[in-house]
């Protein structure tokens, strides 16, 4: 069996390539993500002459970010597997069973929001975005995210993980080693630390077998004591996440990968542009050699000062490559577009007559592009990291358990939130649309308003239980509201019968009779 150090070695040399690539995307970027000199204390990085990669590294990692896991609703949806019940449940019982289930998605929702998974999603996003591949490890304390160069990952054809390699330094003191090595204890060749480096390699192998997947640490060839861990094969603590797949490869691409040549371009006009433009800002007077203007005279001359010369003996040196860089300004400002576009930075046209709906259109524009960029992630991440949290809190108690061949968590996150929001658009224009062609009246003659409701509220993921009134309870308040009304109109005739001349007693003595008998029962005896 091979140590993990050598595994880590072979499988290394399938990830240059990649490595290579993502190095050069983050030194167009974000050069802190991902440094070549990682063996070094002090890692320095160049910076790069413009800011467009960041900004769109920044804001597509917050767009996503902000659609796998919103902060105000719940991403995923416990449900009841209709296949697998077999009978009908009542209404009144599924009822009391969604409560139950919001119940247990807000805990967990709860404990997602106390811990720093946000936090470690959002790098591993960045890490996404730019290099195309992050590794994020849930433990008990909480997230931790690898970058690409820190660990290998071997996966079959059908792109299923096989194995995973990661490799951190750790300080001897916390291994319970000691700071000065034993050479006859180690051999050179299985030590690859410095010489007199309080860190030590530590390398985790992770596997995956027919009955689960195991891992354990190894420092200096030997197996780090309780470092073994196991876990179920849809329950693994270790996501090796890609943000785009390409058949057959094992690692991913990476999206600033794809408009690399934009980055590139804008990156060399860029520098061009500031180094032309600050020698085009340096001011530098000549003056000839046989004029009688003296070059003291004039660079000690104050402010209005009078020195004698002719005007025609002093010039100042010009670039004249004003047409030259307004060429290269247009095309800086045609790679910036694009490049907005492409990472997703909302950039709304300048005029006076821009309106909100534009904006809102523009919006929803960019918002659709993130159709595919949500599928892989939803099938590699949301569904792992939410079998994972549950199993955690199942484990820990947080949480009830729940079975898992009766009641499947579903996603409404990401790509499914996408579709829900383009059913909300389409729903509302065809609503505005019959209103405004057939009118009010037509729009209530013709569209249930119970089932519109529904509607816009699935759309919008909004649970109407208790929320919106139902048949039963609008009709109970409508027939209360016309015997309310029933019962004022009697009071109101009543009133008005009062003062008429027919019921004044003293013009009408019978209807002192008939007040008293309604008021103690007494029928008056006849004369």
């Amino acid at each position: 069996m091979k140590k993990a150090r050598q595994r880590y070695n072979e499988l290394s040399s399938h990830r240059e390539q990649f490595l290579e690539v993502a190095y050069e995307c983050a030194e167009l970027t974000i050069p802190t993500l991902i440094m070549r000199n990682e063996t070094n204390n002090y890692q320095s990085f160049v910076t790069p002459w413009q800011s467009v990669g960041a900004k769109g590294v920044t804001t597509l990692s917050s767009k996503l970010m902000l659609g796998l896991l919103p902060p105000s609703t719940s991403f995923f949806k416990l449900q009841l597997d209709d296949s697998k019940l077999g009978v009908e449940i009542p209404p009144e019982a599924k009822s009391e069973l969604d409560l139950s289930f919001a119940k247990i998605e807000r805990m967990i929702m709860e404990s997602i929001a106390a811990s720093t998974d946000r936090v470690q999603i959002f790098a591993a996003l960045k890490h996404l975005v730019v290099t195309g591949n992050a590794l994020v490890y849930m433990n008990k304390e909480g997230m931790k995210v690898y970058p690409l160069n820190r660990y290998c990952v071997e996966r079959d054809g059908n792109g299923e993980v096989i194995e995973i390699i990661t490799k951190e330094k750790v300080n001897k003191k916390i291994l319970g080693l000691p700071e000065v090595d034993d050479d006859n204890s180690v051999n050179d060749e299985s030590s690859d630390d410095y010489s007199g480096s309080k860190d030590v390699d530590v390398y985790t192998c992770v596997k995956r077998t027919d009955k689960g997947w195991h891992w354990h640490q190894e420092a200096k060839d030997m197996i780090l004591p309780d470092s073994v861990g196991k876990a179920p094969l849809d329950k693994s603590p270790w996501l090796p996440l890609r943000f785009v797949t390409v058949d057959g490869e094992d690692y991913g691409r990476s999206r600033v990968e794809e408009f690399l040549g934009d980055l590139k371009s804008l990156e060399a006009l860029m520098q061009a542009l500031v180094e032309g433009s600050a020698a085009a800002a340096k001011v530098v007077f000549t003056v000839s050699p046989s004029a009688t203007t003296k070059p003291s005279s004039l660079a000690n001359a104050g402010n209005g000062a009078i020195i004698q010369g002719r005007p025609d003996d002093v010039g100042v040196v010009q670039v004249g490559k004003t047409a030259d860089f307004q060429t290269a300004f247009q095309l800086v400002n045609v790679l910036e577009r694009r490049l907005a576009e492409a990472f997703l930075v909302l950039t709304v046209r300048q005029s006076e007559r821009t309106t909100a709906e534009e904006v809102r259109m523009t919006q929803m524009e960019l918002e659709r592009q993130l159709g595919g960029l949500f599928s892989l992630l939803t099938t590699e991440f949301l569904i792992p990291y939410l079998k994972r949290k549950m199993h955690t809190l199942t484990k820990s108690k947080q949480i009830p358990s729940v079975p898992s061949n009766l009641v499947k968590p579903t996603i409404v996150a990401g790509i499914n939130a996408l579709g829900r929001g383009q059913d909300r658009e389409a729903l509302v224009q065809f609503i505005t649309t019959i209103a405004q062609t057939m009118g009010p009246e037509a729009l209530a003659q013709y569209l249930n308003a119970d089932e519109a409701i529904k509607r816009l509220a699935a759309a919008q993921g909004i649970d109407i239980l208790n929320l919106v009134k139902s048949m039963e309870e609008r009709n109970a308040e409508q027939q209360q509201a016309m015997q309310a009304q029933q019962m004022q109109s009697l009071t109101d005739q009543a009133g008005q019968l009062a003062g008429t001349p027919l019921m004044d007693p003293s013009k009408n003595p019978e209807i002192t009779d008939a007040i008293n008998t309604m008021t103690t029962g007494n029928v008056p005896q006849p004369q």
